[in-house]
């Protein structure tokens, strides 16, 4: 797994595109991963054939990991899925040392592994000792498993399926084994391993064996039948019962949702934000029917065919000229310093809601973009934003945000700064309304715009003439050109 960010320690994998057997070519897309700042898809740097895909889709991986193995070289061993070998006799020691080793699986990101990937041999349990043998007599395997339940420790007797060994876990318990799949299964059913009974080879863990535990902690417990000679009391057997009802109940009115990605790393960021700026937020409302004239002619404009032309590029383009008058918002603190640092180009951030969560990609010097070219950027920020493909680069450096909820039909609200901005604006829904428009009530276009700012960059009078100024535009749409 290769760290796709800026220090990034972990990703999800969200997606294979390719499967064992399937052959691979340099620059081949083969898995979208979802880091915590966006989903990026791995291509392959090599020619092969895929032998193994180490992680289910689903799983979160640290960086380093392997996650694929590939095999280059024509007729090569498939190391990764060597099977394991227990006891190796001396003469196959030395016919491996002999014979020329097979070419290395190559790992996505790292070039070929330079140690073998083969796996470490477990170690033969301790058997429990055998009749006949040396003269200690046999110890029966239930009063081993007594014994080890009674000291507290895992033991390995000899099973009376298949001739396996039975693990019994203890408080001393070694750790279950289980693939990492299997361990995130059980973790998000909330099932402890070590209480699991494992069926797979070599005493491991199975998907089967989580689900299984999981039904039975699920299932409605029988109550157990009474001693004849001493009856339990009713409501001491109603009691009993209690508890089992109640979690049977519980699990089938909640659901747990994993926080992970995009949506935890957004989540952290904005409690860091608004217990580290103080927030002030200030609201304006006002008639915009010029605008949205403004927009129609825009649309109805040849030069502008075939360009995204709505209320939303010209907010951005107010907020832009509102930046220009008041270069002060276009900052942010450095805490290590205690400095504000002036910012001389923007970076207009625009929140997008999409399945993953919360993210804010920006348009990279918004403040040099001709009117076409900030439709253009709006246009595929959006698109890129919705297929999940933003990159982490295009949600860094932000100077300002946009957030539209408007779109939701919400009319204003108090938004919470995007970390290291000085400022964020909130667009209302746009709707018709009463409004005294020369003396006389008529309907007209009215939304609300509200602006949250830190009070450690901004003071109450540059945030007011700041949004004084935005709407200013937007309620006359000529200053674009007079102020610009």
């Amino acid at each position: 797994m290769p760290d796709v960010g800026e220090g990034l320690t972990e990703a999800e994998i969200l997606k294979w595109y390719v499967q064992p057997g399937d052959t691979v070519t340099d620059g081949q897309v083969v898995c979208e991963v979802e880091t915590a700042k966006a989903a990026v898809e791995l291509p392959i740097p090599f020619d092969g054939v895929v032998q193994a895909l180490r992680y289910e889709e689903g799983t979160t991986v640290d960086v380093g990991q392997v996650i694929i193995a590939v095999q280059t070289a024509p007729g090569g061993a498939d190391e990764a899925e060597a099977p394991v070998q227990e006891a190796a006799p001396a003469e196959a020691a030395e016919a491996a040392e002999a014979a020329p080793a097979a070419r290395q699986p190559v790992l996505v990101g790292y070039g070929v592994s330079e140690a073998s990937t083969k796996r470490r041999p477990r170690k033969a349990a301790p058997q429990a000792p055998v009749a006949g043998l040396a003269g200690v007599p046999a110890q029966p395997a239930a009063a081993a498993l007594a014994q080890a339940a009674q000291n507290g420790t895992a033991t390995q007797v000899p099973g009376t399926q298949n001739g396996t060994a039975t693990r019994v876990p203890g408080s001393g318990a070694a750790r279950a084994l289980a693939k990492p799949p299997v361990r995130k299964l059980a973790k998000d059913l909330g099932i402890d391993l070590a209480s699991v009974v494992p069926t797979g080879e070599g005493g491991v863990v199975t998907r089967e064996d989580v689900h299984a535990a999981a039904s039975a902690a699920l299932a409605p417990q029988a109550a157990a039948p009474a001693p004849v000679a001493a009856p339990a009391p009713a409501p001491a057997e109603a009691a009993v019962q209690a508890p089992a009802a109640a979690k049977a109940t519980a699990a089938e009115r909640e659901t747990r949702i994993p926080v992970k990605g995009v949506r935890k790393v957004t989540a952290q960021a904005m409690v860091g934000s608004a217990f580290t700026a103080p927030h002030v937020t200030e609201f304006i409302t006002f008639d915009v029917t010029r605008t949205m004239k403004l927009v129609q002619e825009l649309k109805d404009d040849p030069d502008l065919a075939g360009l995204r032309i709505n209320p939303l590029l010209l907010i951005a383009k107010a907020v832009l000229v509102a930046i220009r008058r008041n270069p002060d918002v276009n900052a942010s603190w450095d805490e290590a310093a205690q400095e504000i640092v002036l910012k001389h180009y923007v970076n207009l951030g625009i929140a997008a809601a999409t399945p993953r969560g919360l993210i804010v990609p920006n348009i990279k010097d918004a403040h040099a973009k001709t009117l076409r070219e900030l439709s253009e950027a709006l246009s595929g920020l959006v698109a890129t934003a919705r297929d999940g493909k933003t990159s982490p680069a295009d949600m860094q450096n932000g100077t300002i945000t946009i957030t539209n909820v408007g779109v939701f039909g919400v009319d204003t609200g108090t938004p919470i700064l995007n970390p290291g901005e000085a400022a964020i604006l909130a667009v209302g829904a746009i709707k018709l309304q009463p409004w005294v428009h020369k003396g006389k009530v008529k309907p007209r276009h009215v939304t609300t715009l509200a602006l949250s700012f830190d009070h450690r960059l901004i003071d109450g009078e540059l945030g007011s003439r700041f949004l004084a100024d935005i709407a200013a535009v937007l309620e006359h749409p000529r200053r674009l050109v007079t102020w610009s």
